[in-house]
């Protein structure tokens, strides 16, 4: 699950980036009221935290302009401003919740959560993922091959839930960066091919079925296949 923050105030950004980071959530934090808005019109997202009083346009006009072009992300509305007329606008205008200044970081992951199941988005409290003979448990942050229980890091746990939900398509290394770093892809680094070889020794070793796969000049892919049946299947030694 991606969540857009926006919000001006840098140590307030970070903050909130970092505790939903740890919760298991990507969070993609913008300073900025017109960087927010490309952001927004160009990515998809779960849930949409937006500062009422940005620097540049108001969090309200965003929101307003955002619901005009069809999007319908919950938005949840975080300002200093503890007033009914303003709470009674953000809703007006297309907002689905309201916070005040300052809140306790257990009540945003309440909120959050309460908007993605009023979406009838992700059920954060209980959505498995699955794809042959392995299962991703999200509100336990287990995953299993067979009935083994994996270990894997917050990040590697992050890549495997990016590749469920996007199995069976060819994932270019920029995308994955993006997604799962949060980052501009550099050619120079090979953070990507490192973190899939690890995964794969993890989830894919000592198992016929392979989930991860290489596709030469492109990317990766998250899909079942039998290598006992199939011969041609490719490696980490193409160039992508």
């Amino acid at each position: 699950m991606k969540i857009l923050l926006i919000e001006d105030e840098l140590k307030l950004g970070e903050y909130i980036k970092k505790g939903l980071t740890e919760a298991g959530f990507i969070v993609d934090h913008q300073l900025t009221g017109l960087d927010g808005y490309h952001a927004l019109m160009t990515e998809e997202f779960s849930v949409i935290l937006m500062d009422v009083m940005l620097p540049d346009v108001s969090g309200f006009e965003l929101v307003r302009n955002y619901r005009a072009a069809g999007k319908h992300t919950p938005v949840l509305f975080l300002t200093a401003k503890d007033d009914l007329s303003d709470k009674v606008k953000g809703i007006e205008i297309g907002g689905d919740d309201y916070l005040t200044k300052p809140f306790a970081f257990a009540e945003l992951i309440v909120r959050i959560k309460s908007l993605l199941r009023r979406a009838n988005q992700i059920d954060y409290q209980s959505t498995t993922m699955q794809i042959a003979d392995l299962k991703m448990d999200i509100a336990k942050r287990m995953v299993y091959r067979g009935n083994k229980a994996i270990r894997l890091t917050a990040k590697e746990f992050a890549l495997l839930q990016f590749l469920l939900e996007r199995q069976g398509e060819v994932l270019p290394r920029s995308v994955i960066a993006s997604q799962v770093w949060d980052m501009n892809f550099d050619n120079d680094t090979n953070v990507i091919d490192v973190a899939i070889r690890r995964l794969r020794i993890k989830i894919d070793d000592d198992h016929d079925i392979k989930l991860i796969h290489t596709v030469r000049g492109m990317g990766y892919r998250l899909e079942a296949i039998d290598t006992a049946l199939d011969s041609n299947q490719s490696d980490d030694t193409g160039t992508i």
